[in-house]
């Protein structure tokens, strides 16, 4: 009787277990699946390649928590331009297309200011509002003209008068292809992240002015100044930091050959986080064609490759296309009024950057002027 108990008790027992241990299998394998969706999402699930955004716009939110929310005021648009050809042609259609989107539903963009850090007025002062400041003294840039860049800004924040609470800072070869909110919460600047921006990857480097002290090389954000939306009174603190550590950088040879021609950017970083400030990281910030190919729920075109085809209209980036836009073909003067459309298959995103052009020429006057 016994041993017969111990038996059917045994024979009992291994269904049980196998199907407590399936279930625990299941609710193992549902628990991995939750937390791998939801590291995704705190990551920013991009899909890069068709330029479709998938989930949370925001890639890094500091602090325990992520959230989403905008500060709800509006922001000044600060852009700092050169008087050259180059630079007047791209300011005047960037400043076209605010325009047409300030007071679209959606928008919170407030005023606009070109700051011409080329010391002397020009040609478009009736046109985009503008603040004439100076440039770096000569022989100090060593040929590097954005080394201006924040230069321009301590003058700008000493001498302007900015009702605004927040700034974007902005480039001439930014179009805005949507009413642009302002994405920066609080505290927190709104910063798009370049993939070439790597402090972890040269933290010998960033070493140089960012020590141990200061914490993490990782507190260092993978941004430049553009674009990003900041509190005025942040930006006063970081724009004096953020001149002296790129006369710095510059000064190193080291530093100058390892950064090259983003080392201004490396220098807004390493300034911010010199005084404390995290970014929200913005994937949806911007798209940069032709490799972003889709303008999805991107807010600002920046085109600063070239984008050149064959006809066919597959890429041939590195050689010039049977059909090629590109801002440098147009270093001298303005490209012309109703340039040629991409060919069948092109990307959404160049398409759409050639007919925006070609609208802001078309109704920008005397377009032809330098």
């Amino acid at each position: 009787m016994t041993m017969t108990g111990r038996k059917n008790t045994g024979n009992a027992s291994v269904p049980l277990l196998v199907l407590l241990s399936l279930v625990f299998c299941f609710a193992t394998y549902n628990l991995l699946t939750i937390v791998m969706r939801n590291i995704a999402i705190m990551r920013l699930v991009v899909d890069d390649s068709n330029g479709k955004l998938l989930s949370n716009p925001v890639l890094q939110m500091p602090g325990d928590t992520q959230k989403q929310k905008t500060s709800g005021s509006p922001f000044h648009i600060a852009l700092t331009a050169t008087d050259a050809p180059y630079s007047k042609w791209q300011s005047r259609i960037m400043y076209y297309w605010y325009k047409k989107k300030k007071d679209l539903p959606g928008s919170e963009m407030g005023g606009f200011t070109r700051i011409l850090h080329s010391g002397n007025p020009d040609n478009l002062m009736d046109e985009i509002p503008t603040i004439v400041v100076d440039p770096l003294p000569a022989g100090l840039d060593r040929g590097y003209i954005v080394l201006n860049r924040p230069w321009a800004f301590v003058q700008w924040l000493e001498k302007a008068t900015i009702e605004e609470e927040y700034i974007l800072m902005a480039e001439p070869d930014h179009i805005f292809v949507k009413p642009l909110p302002n994405l920066a919460d609080g505290g927190y600047p709104a910063a798009f992240p370049f993939f070439y921006i790597k402090p972890a990857e040269n933290e010998n480097t960033i070493r140089k002015f960012f020590p141990e002290k200061n914490g993490p090389v990782t507190n260092v954000d993978p941004v430049g100044n553009s674009p990003v939306i900041i509190k005025k009174e942040m930006l006063q603190k970081i724009a004096p930091t953020w001149m002296n550590v790129s006369l710095r950088m510059k000064a190193d040879s080291e530093t100058d050959k390892a950064f090259g021609w983003v080392l201004e950017m490396y220098a807004y970083a390493v300034a911010s986080a010199l005084h404390g400030v995290k970014h929200m990281l913005r994937k949806d910030f911007m798209l940069q064609p032709p490799w972003d190919l889709q303008i999805g729920k991107k807010f600002i075109i920046h085109y600063t490759y070239g984008c050149d085809y064959n006809l066919k209209g597959e890429l041939t980036y590195g050689k010039i296309g049977e059909w090629r836009f590109d801002k440098r073909s147009y270093l001298r003067g303005p490209p012309p009024r109703n340039l040629s459309l991409p060919p069948p298959g092109v990307p959404e995103s160049v398409v759409t950057l050639v007919k925006m052009v070609n609208e802001a020429t078309a109704n920008i006057p005397n377009w032809d002027t330098e």
